[in-house]
């Protein structure tokens, strides 16, 4: 939808919260939840969908007859597709996820051939004229690629695959005059995962590997061919998980823009924060981040010091034994809770963060897709829990009154 405030941008919520690896499955949870928040938000507006396909999914619904249907039940709802999430590849929801949500990594032709099948897709649902956004995993996970050989690997060949959907996304453009990018996703513990990260792979891997092959396998320019990387391939903006590595959004924001690097996506989502007190107070933050430890999900710690330096574990249960130490001022926890939770039971939010970021994108100017993202609702602690749609329509209300707030 298209918020009265900014009537420039389109917001929605992912549908990755909704469980189902199958396009049946997938289909049949939009057509349960979207009409009816549609009808509360969006009566009489068109309404966007945030659309999560699986890779399984991805390929039935390119099955003959199945994409007119659905575009088909957009067109007689009043509904329309502008950004897909492409990041988890499988199942995502009811079994173990944890490092397997960066399964296949963009080394792999696997990760390509999935995301060029949701290029194809998006393609046929954009209209002419108009932008797509497909959000992608951050290359690969460092714990996979602990020596340089392995990181300088993984990242030129997902350089290489990336360049060529950069190229089959121009063909797109001039065809059909539609403006389709792929955005990665900067994450903790992932090959590219804060600005500083994802910025040296634009420039010193991307930008020159990728230029180099497209401008030898197509007889272009190396002019064109970065004309074609940059245009198609950009950043997804994820406000958990910038606010997590402690980023100033305003800087981060400014050095993409430096970089000459699109935002093509911003996710709107929030993570844990905790302000460590006296022992008294840290033993009652232990025992309430306890309730976040489940088996699905990767929920990846870092810790602000005394002495100004981060500090990382790979998930909450490798960090609680170090909450009583004494140099540590602050823990931020990779788990999505809903946007408008600002405090939960003697816990926190990034919220402010979320704010900040918003103001910061909208006075600068620097996309047009937003996207709630918070997918941990069948994980989250009772006392967060409420009706799923209920639920959606108050993270996107609660979006709404900041972005009105912003611009009076």
């Amino acid at each position: 939808m298209q918020p009265d405030s900014h009537p420039g941008i389109h917001l929605t919520y992912c549908s990755n919260i909704h469980p189902g690896e199958s396009w049946v499955a997938t289909f049949q949870q939009l057509k349960i939840h979207v009409p009816e928040l549609k009808l509360r938000l969006s009566k009489n507006q068109p309404f966007g969908i945030g659309l999560r396909l699986s890779a399984d999914a991805a390929e039935q619904i390119l099955e003959p007859g199945k994409l007119s249907e659905f575009k088909s039940w957009l067109q007689k709802e009043n509904l329309y597709v502008f950004t897909l999430n492409g990041f988890p590849y499988g199942s995502f929801h009811r079994e173990r996820v944890k490092d397997d949500v960066y399964k296949p990594d963009w080394r792999t032709d696997e990760r390509y051939k999935y995301t060029a099948r949701l290029i194809d897709i998006l393609a046929e649902l954009t209209p002419t004229g108009s932008e797509g956004s497909i959000s992608t995993s951050p290359v690969s996970y460092k714990y996979w690629n602990e020596s340089e050989a392995s990181m300088q690997s993984v990242a030129k060949t997902g350089a290489i695959h990336l360049a060529n959907l950069a190229h089959k996304m121009a063909m797109i453009k001039e065809t059909q005059n539609k403006d389709i990018h792929v955005d990665l996703e900067p994450e903790p513990d992932c090959l590219i995962e804060n600005t500083p990260e994802t910025i040296t792979f634009f420039q010193n891997v991307l930008i020159p590997e990728g230029t180099s092959h497209l401008a030898s396998a197509f007889g272009i320019s190396h002019e064109k061919a970065e004309e074609i990387i940059r245009t198609h391939i950009g950043v997804c903006f994820d406000t958990c998980h910038f606010a997590l590595e402690y980023e100033n959004p305003r800087e981060s924001l400014a050095a993409f823009r430096d970089a000459d690097i699109r935002i093509g996506k911003v996710q709107v989502s929030a993570a844990l924060k905790v302000t460590l007190g006296d022992s008294n107070h840290r033993k009652e933050s232990a025992e309430r981040l306890q309730r976040f430890i489940e088996p699905v999900y990767l929920h990846q710690v870092l810790e602000r010091r005394t002495d100004g330096t981060i500090r990382q574990y790979r998930d909450l249960p490798d960090a609680l034994p170090h909450i009583f130490d004494e140099h540590v001022l602050e823990w931020r926890v990779h788990f999505h809770v809903p946007v408008f939770v600002g405090h939960f039971d003697g816990l926190s939010s990034t919220q402010d963060e979320i704010i900040q970021s918003l103001r910061e994108i909208l006075n600068g100017s620097y996309s047009r897709h937003f996207e709630v993202e918070t997918y941990t609702w069948e994980v989250l602690p009772n006392g967060l829990k409420t009706g799923l749609t209920d639920s959606i329509e108050r993270e996107l209300r609660w979006v709404q009154d900041v972005l009105t707030n912003l611009k009076s």
